[in-house]
């Protein structure tokens, strides 16, 4: 899937103006399906309406610029059950977090405990942003897919609570750095 599919999903659900798809596929429900830059929503946007898959109407907004608010065609609808029904890619798993505990002897306890910390208040966030998207919606496949995270995000947190100690003795100590840079 790419950034043309995640657009048209988003506007599957309803019109959006490209601020509104924005901060929907980089802070919103749809945050966690693929990645988008800012710089790239308003040029796919424009070959969409190219290739007739959205329109594009102008909202008038008091003492503001006209709004561009796009809705997807009956095209691009087609379009996006047609991309849906390709495989998905395998999903990507990238991690600092992950290769700072694996070469936690390099590094000091006390960087292991506030990458652990931090790690733990990410996904308190999360799951707390995943429960507030659960409660604003009943869709029923969004409710299976916020059940999914949940459960996820959930495991992963208690991996994190229950295994810390094991990751902090792996830990160097706090002379560690000042002997690598010898």
């Amino acid at each position: 899937m790419n950034i043309q599919t995640l657009i048209l999903g988003i506007l599957n659900f309803g019109d959006a103006s490209g601020y509104e798809i924005k901060k929907q596929s980089i802070e919103g429900a749809f945050r966690y399906f693929v990645d988008i830059s800012y710089g790239s929503i308003y040029p796919t946007l424009s070959k969409l309406e190219a290739d007739k898959l959205v329109s594009c109407r102008a909202e008038t907004q008091s003492g503001k610029p006209d709004k561009k608010v796009y809705s997807i065609t009956d095209a691009g609808r087609t379009e996006f059950v047609r991309m849906l029904h390709q495989p998905p890619a395998f999903d990507k798993f990238k991690s600092e977090f992950l290769l700072l505990a694996m070469c936690a002897e390099l590094t000091s306890r006390k960087t292991i405990q506030r990458a652990i910390d931090e790690r733990i208040a990410e996904m308190e966030e999360m799951l707390a942003h995943i429960q507030d998207l659960r409660s604003e919606c009943d869709h029923p496949a969004t409710q299976w897919i916020t059940n999914y995270g949940l459960h996820i995000k959930s495991a992963d947190l208690e991996f994190l609570r229950n295994n810390r100690d094991s990751l902090l003795a792996l830990a160097g100590t706090d002379t560690t750095l000042a002997e690598a840079a010898e």
